[in-house]
């Protein structure tokens, strides 16, 4: 077995929370300390880690990044090394960036290049969000890079799949939670109350229409609730509720817009039924776009040295990644890593390819090699 299907398993085992990833963090510190330490330095920021691997001649700076932590998800595959925290599981492949990460940084402790290798181990990328703060920590400024690449593994691709596609690849995403006020009572007498279950419905409801008539219908939005809580007995007028959902747009220009009408609609909420509101945004994440000459640049070089690697050239998706904070200030790239499994991301059942491993770190090793290196 490859040692970092191993280290994969392992790593599997103990999912955490974002800015939790203590036992994460503390199985990433033993191994790199394992490595020779006359090539690398490292430095931890709250739950994250960053290793430089010092260049022999360097001039610049790349970095990958792999993000550490697990979802609120209670597992249900197969695996006789599934998660050991109740509650909790790797189900958007994580473990597997972490396991790649320590593969490659494995290969350049022993083997350095011309330039600076940074290896980020980042916590908290599903939510609060790690990459901004870290992005701005003492630590990373210390070391910023002068470029960064990502990737993310692929439940719908198969193994030996790398896809991407230049500029625009992840949505802009914000959360949205809605909180409605009233004046609760017996439901004999609802002209008593200030009823929320209605004014909250109506709000839903309402929302279907920002994207059907306020979004350049050229662009891409959507607006989804997930979740509305109200209410505590059948026969009882809801004083309260909340409304729970996501926001996904492809231009910045249409985020704002579809924020601005959300408020606009829960101002119309608040004096029609006479209720009282609030807004929460939560975690925003801007959008992930990759820089042009680069992912071109790695296409080609993928395309012409890696012929079993199958290429491709993916259309832009509406999930979110808080890696485009990294691409908003440094030049870079996230590409998709084929891991051909049924069950998509952030499904208790994903269980990904884990010969997908090996294809990644044959086809990253050799690029920082070449991208790292000066004739």
């Amino acid at each position: 077995m490859n040692p970092f299907v191993q280290i994969r398993r392992e790593l599997h085992q103990i999912p955490e929370l974002g800015f939790e990833e203590h036992k994460t963090q503390a199985y990433l510190l033993s191994y790199i300390q394992g490595l020779p330490q006359e090539n690398i330095e490292i430095q931890t920021w709250r739950t994250g880690i960053l290793v430089r691997v010092k260049g022999r001649n360097p001039q610049k700076t790349i970095a990958y990044r792999a993000d550490m932590d697990g979802l609120p998800i209670e597992e249900e595959t197969s695996y006789s090394f599934a998660s050991k925290h109740p509650g909790m599981m790797h189900a958007c492949g994580h473990d597997l960036h972490m396991a790649i990460g320590l593969g490659l940084l494995t290969h350049f402790a022993h083997s350095p290049v011309d330039d600076h290798l940074l290896f980020i181990f980042q916590p908290a990328e599903e939510g609060p969000g790690g990459a901004q703060p870290m992005l701005e920590s003492e630590e990373l400024c210390a070391w910023k890079p002068d470029m960064i690449l990502a990737l993310h593994i692929a439940p719908q691709y198969p193994v030996g799949t790398i896809a991407t596609r230049e500029a625009v690849f992840f949505a802009n995403t914000s959360e949205l939670f809605v909180d409605f006020k009233g004046k609760g009572g017996h439901a004999a007498y609802p002209h008593l109350t200030h009823d929320m279950v209605v004014a909250a419905s109506h709000f839903v409801t309402q929302l279907q229409s920002i994207v059907a008539r306020n979004i350049n219908p050229l662009d891409s939005a959507v607006v989804t609730v997930g979740k509305i809580e109200s209410g505590t007995k059948q026969n009882i007028i809801a004083e309260k509720a909340r409304v729970e959902g996501t926001i996904r747009t492809l231009s910045m220009e249409s985020m704002a817009v579809v924020k601005e009408r959300i408020e606009a609609l829960v101002k119309g909420i608040e004096t029609g039924f006479q209720c009282e509101a609030e807004i929460d945004y939560g975690c925003n994440y801007c959008q992930v776009y990759n820089d042009v000459p680069l992912t071109r640049e790695f296409m080609d070089y993928v395309e012409k040295n890696h012929a079993k690697i199958q290429l491709l050239t993916c259309p832009e998706t509406m999930a979110g990644e808080d890696f485009g904070y990294f691409l908003r200030d440094i030049p870079g790239f996230m590409f998709w890593l084929g891991v051909d499994t049924p069950y998509g991301l952030h499904h208790s059942k994903l269980e990904p390819q884990e010969e997908a491993i090996e294809s990644a770190l044959q086809v990253m090793t050799n690029y920082l090699e070449w991208k790292g290196t000066r004739e």
